[in-house]
């Protein structure tokens, strides 16, 4: 597991296998494979990139929030954090972190949510939850599906209390996380739509993912 705790090497974006550019507010997915690394990009600062992992062969193992807190001892996920499944087992570690803060605790944004927290009047607003509804559906996944996820670039402070706050994020233009894949993987995303909320900095904007080759590929 020490290799997890290395970091990446600075890569070439032009020597990346593959590069997607997802607009403000939209959803996106796709597999890495085993070795290979996924670099997501918050090309304007201040975007919430709430995403989350499937193994590619079996979509009842997934990301689990809760065991990645567990395993970490740690709040917040950065350079060298694992990320484990409900099976207990490494699915990706963090290579690179530009930004250093990143939350795996608030959830995704939901219409239900937006109702409660700001009013009736949002409760069509789009919303994380129902971005990966869409996204999963596409792989024969439902809502039934959809776990507690990472919110990459979010700044989610904990008070004394204990209780979570959202406030603004502390990602530039260009900032980035690299994660390498420890298993085949289907990574899950929603660029963050949330406007009532300064996560996005209340104006939510495009982001980029690359993949990059397994090393010595």
């Amino acid at each position: 597991m020490t290799s997890g705790f290395i970091a990446s090497p600075v890569r070439d974006p032009a020597s990346a296998l593959a590069v997607f550019d997802i607009p403000a507010e939209a959803p996106w997915s796709g597999i890495v494979r085993r070795g290979q690394s996924i670099r997501i990009v918050d090309l304007e600062g201040q975007q919430a990139v709430d995403t989350l992992f499937y193994r590619a062969d079996d979509f009842a193992e997934r990301y689990s929030a809760q065991d990645t807190l567990r395993v970490q001892g740690a709040a917040y996920v950065t350079t060298g954090t694992r990320l484990i499944s409900n099976e207990g087992r490494i699915m990706a570690v963090v290579t690179a972190d530009s930004c250093g803060r990143h939350d795996t605790s608030a959830g995704a944004c939901s219409c239900e949510s937006n109702t409660v927290r700001f009013g009736h009047h949002t409760k069509y607003l789009h919303a994380c939850r129902e971005n990966f509804v869409l996204e999963v559906s596409r792989h024969g996944l439902s809502k039934r599906d959809i776990v507690p996820n990472i919110n990459f670039f979010m700044n989610v402070p904990i008070e004394p209390s204990g209780a979570l706050a959202i406030v603004d994020g502390v990602s530039r233009p260009g900032d980035h996380v690299e994660l390498r894949a420890e298993m085949d993987v289907l990574c899950v995303i929603s660029n963050c739509p949330q406007i009532n909320n300064p996560c996005n900095g209340f104006n939510p904007t495009p982001i980029r993912v690359l993949i990059f080759a397994a090393d010595g590929d």
